[in-house]
């Protein structure tokens, strides 16, 4: 099932440069430039994933030093652009170099925390595919820092709920005997997200090696945001912050250093302002490939064809 929005807002104000008159600016250049040009405590939240500098031929290969100053600066105007209630959440996974990993949430943290930034939750990115290693386990997560700039953030919870693995449990003894025990919008989803990465056949793959998934974007948008904030993306690739955020009427401001990448996010942004964008669903469970025994894959026990 791929999913298609059926709504149709005023038409989008796309913009190359930072105009907070704009619904989306997407900048193509240094995300640096564009950080100068926006206001201090505009952006409700900043949501990237940044490049891993593990010598991908659209990265510029830097020692882990070199990587780590020059995460430091774009992060440090970031936080300048956020609101005094806002989050900040950075996607990252680990270096390996010779062999040897270091999990770069790690190394980022302390650059985070110097800055008086409070981390809310360490969210665990699972998916099934990925490189096969051969002389050490295959990596098979990736994590989100989410942090905040102060006590009094926005959390939406309830936005992002979902369905309970019990539903019909009911309390057994004490006051609320007989009532259902479950919250009725659903389970807090906790912090490991079964999310797929975006590979050959998934509905949202375009040409960029290490897209982000727009649903993994809209529990961010819809949790940490409300309608009408802006939401900043300091490597925004193809554009899926910008799509997630349009599609919860957010407003979205990016980055990349890559023109192709920029063309495709307008693109991606405009057909999902128009409600033609396909997407995977949300919160649709993940395809069980068939056994041996010749049996179908499902979805959560549900036959399902496979596809996302």
């Amino acid at each position: 099932m791929q999913r298609l929005l059926n709504f149709s807002p005023p038409e989008l104000k796309i913009s190359s440069q930072f105009n907070p008159d704009s619904d989306v600016v997407l900048f193509q250049g240094d995300c640096r430039e564009l950080l100068a040009t926006i206001p201090s405590g505009s952006m409700q939240l900043v949501v990237t994933s940044p490049p891993y500098n593990i010598g991908k031929p659209y990265e510029r290969r830097l020692d882990l030093d070199d990587y780590l100053h020059q995460q430091a600066e774009v992060i440090h105007e970031c936080v300048r652009t956020l609101t005094d209630r806002g989050s900040i959440c950075w996607q990252v996974g680990n270096y390996v170099n010779d062999g040897e990993v270091v999990p770069l949430d790690i190394a980022l943290y302390p650059i985070f925390k110097s800055l008086g930034l409070k981390l809310r939750n360490r969210i665990v990115w699972h998916f099934e595919h990925g490189l096969h290693c051969s002389r050490r386990l295959s990596g098979r997560h990736e994590t989100i820092l989410w942090f905040t700039k102060s006590d009094d953030y926005v959390f939406n919870l309830d936005a992002i709920r979902v369905p309970q693995k019990y539903p019909k449990k009911k309390y057994y003894k004490g006051p609320k005997v007989g009532q259902y025990s479950g919250h009725p919008l659903g389970k807090n989803p906790g912090d490991v997200w079964i999310i797929p990465n975006v590979k050959h056949n998934h509905v949202e793959k375009t040409c960029h090696p290490c897209q982000f998934p727009v649903e993994l974007v809209e529990r961010l948008v819809l949790s940490l945001t409300n309608e009408g904030d802006w939401i900043l993306d300091p490597f925004i690739g193809v554009g899926s912050t910008a799509v997630a955020a349009v599609m919860h009427g957010r407003k979205a401001a990016g980055a990349d250093i890559v023109a192709e990448y920029i063309n495709i996010a307008q693109e991606r942004v405009t057909l999902a302002s128009e409600g033609k964008l396909k997407t995977r669903p949300m919160d649709k469970p993940v395809y069980t490939p068939p056994g041996n025994d010749g049996h179908r894959g499902e979805l959560n026990g549900v036959h399902a064809e496979y596809g996302t």
